[in-house]
């Protein structure tokens, strides 16, 4: 293979980049509104769309190192060094992609970072109402009377309908 079809491996790596982006920003909104019915759905999705990258990157890999010889670079070689070595226009068009990876891979982290914390804020809430559902409710009854157990140390709990 040569630069332009390695330059195609490299579209079609961006593209699958956006695609992931994209499935992250639909997690987040699934476990921002809580409605988790679809959270493995989707979670699903992140990690199908994460296998393709993986299959992308080793097509990639491999035409990379078939055109580092051609260029005259060690087998490996990262996508600035093949830019550097590449005739014009392809150092320029590389350069574009490597610069499209650093912005998307660093979209991606943050946005995979911010969905780490919701899921992880979820699991303490879901975990807190749990421990806390077998002791008993400071509750009054309707003449206002405290209901409370007698030892008066339970506190009351709001328990979310989404349980």
């Amino acid at each position: 293979m040569g630069l332009a079809e390695v330059s195609g491996i490299l579209w079609k790596e961006r593209e699958l980049l956006e695609l992931l982006l994209f499935k992250l920003e639909e997690e987040q909104l699934v476990l921002a509104s809580g409605r988790t019915r679809w959270l493995a759905h989707a979670t699903r999705e992140v990690e199908f769309v994460m296998e393709q990258i993986r299959t992308t990157e080793l097509l990639r890999a491999t035409e990379v190192d078939a055109v580092a010889a051609e260029l005259d670079l060690e087998p490996g070689p990262s996508l600035n060094a093949v830019a550097d070595a590449a005739p014009d226009p392809w150092g320029e068009i590389f350069r574009g992609h490597r610069d499209a990876f650093l912005t998307l891979t660093a979209e991606i982290q943050d946005l995979a970072d911010a969905n780490r914390d919701l899921l992880n804020a979820g699991s303490r809430a879901l975990r807190e109402t749990l421990l806390g559902l077998d002791k008993p409710l400071d509750t009054y009854t309707a003449k206002g009377k405290n209901m409370a157990a007698p030892t008066g140390g339970s506190r009351a709990h709001f328990v979310d309908e989404a349980l």
